[in-house]
Formats: C-alpha cells, sequence, structure tokens
C-alpha cells in the first residue's frame, strides 16, 4: 500500500496521537518463558486475554515442561483448556507443537519465524507475538481481531486478510514501531474502537478517521 505525501502525515499523526493516548500498552497475557507465552498464544484465539490467563494460572502449574505438554493424555489436556473454547484442536496443537519442539528443537522454543511456523497452531500472529516478547526479535507486525479492525477504520489498508493486512502495516508503520502499536491498536480497540459500537465522540483520532463519520450518523 503506498501513500502520497498527504497520507504519510496523517499516519504519522495517527500513530503519535494514539502513542500518547496508550503509553502503557503491553501484552495482556501472563507468562514467564518462552513455552508459556506460546501456549497462551495459541489458547488466546477467539478467546479474551482475560480467559487465557485465569486458564493458564492453573495449567502453567501442572505442565511446566515441554515433555509435561508432550506427554499429557490429549482427553485431560483438552479439560484443563476447555474453558478456552476450541480446546480439543487446541490441546491437539499444543500437544503435537511440543512433540516437535523435543524432536526437532531441543526442547527449545524455536527462535525464528520460518521455525515457529513449523509448529501446528502457530500462524504468523503468533509467531510474532513470541518472537517480540519472547525473545526480542521483531520480525512484523501480529494482526489480531483488534489490529485488523483498528487498521481497516483507519484506512491503513484495504486487505481482509491478516498476512497482506502485517504487509501493509510493516510498509507504512516504522520498524521501529512495530513491537509496541499492536498493543496501542488493542487496547484503542478494547477502549474505544469497538467492533459493534465503537465510541467515535471520544476517540482522539476522530478527525484523521475516515469512517468517524459514517459511525456518528449511526449514533
Amino acid at each position: 500500500m503506498k501513500l502520497d505525501a498527504k497520507e504519510k502525515r496523517r499516519v504519522e499523526k495517527i500513530l503519535e496521537i494514539l502513542k500518547k493516548t496508550y503509553p502503557e500498552a503491553r501484552i495482556a497475557l501472563r507468562f514467564s518463558n518462552p513455552l508459556e507465552l506460546l501456549v497462551a498464544t495459541v489458547l488466546s484465539a477467539q478467546c479474551t486475554d482475560e480467559r487465557v490467563n485465569q486458564v493458564t494460572k492453573k495449567l502453567f502449574k501442572k505442565y511446566p515442561t515441554v515433555e509435561a505438554y508432550a506427554q499429557a493424555p490429549l482427553e485431560e489436556l483438552e479439560q484443563d483448556i476447555r474453558p478456552t473454547g476450541f480446546y480439543r484442536n487446541k490441546a491437539k496443537n499444543i500437544k503435537e507443537a511440543a512433540r516437535i519442539i523435543l524432536e526437532e528443537f531441543g526442547g527449545q522454543v524455536p527462535r525464528t519465524m520460518k521455525e515457529l511456523l513449523r509448529l501446528p497452531g502457530v500462524a504468523r500472529k503468533t509467531a510474532n507475538i513470541v518472537l517480540t516478547n519472547a525473545y526480542g526479535v521483531v520480525e512484523g507486525i501480529p494482526v489480531d481481531t483488534h489490529v485488523r479492525r483498528i487498521s481497516q477504520r483507519l484506512g491503513l489498508t484495504r486487505e481482509k486478510d491478516p498476512n497482506k493486512i502485517e504487509q501493509d502495516l510493516m510498509a507504512i508503520i516504522p520498524r521501529k514501531d512495530w513491537a509496541t502499536i499492536p498493543y496501542v491498536f488493542i487496547d484503542h480497540g478494547r477502549k474505544i474502537c469497538r467492533a459493534r459500537k465503537p465510541l467515535c465522540e471520544q476517540c482522539p483520532v476522530r478527525e484523521l478517521c475516515p469512517a468517524a463519520d459514517q459511525f456518528l450518523k449511526k449514533n
């Protein structure tokens, strides 16, 4: 997505305002090592971070190692993560990912995008989250439902596919902001730019948002 000079200034202003509005924006998932972050991120699909944190509080104590997940009875693991939804598929992916980590990566969660993407249940969003927050490796921008919605409403992308949205964002957002902007967008999405009824009248970037007028008219 190519921007002209006017659009570049608009995007710069949006990022500047939102970063100042949400200076404490950071990942909400609780974890203490790369394995915990990987599991929590897999569980967060179609589930709130709050619910995931409730589940992982017990889960991480019960399964403290990669071996523990790999050896866990599948049905038991399913029940342990059931409140996060889609628990059968998630349990299967976590157990298989643990096996691959043990057999192919020496028991350590991979540190590269290419290797992480080999794990079941891991797409670019999850890989980006793990790389950035566990290893400090910033290769891209994780696109969740909030980032997707905010990016589309602010006119930062016309795409619907998360990978294409990520490419658009990487082209217009400075690399130094890739690690923080997703969480800024997430905070903005939760507090102001909600899915059903965005609070446009309270939005700090309302004047810069091409979608604001249509939502204000509806309200």
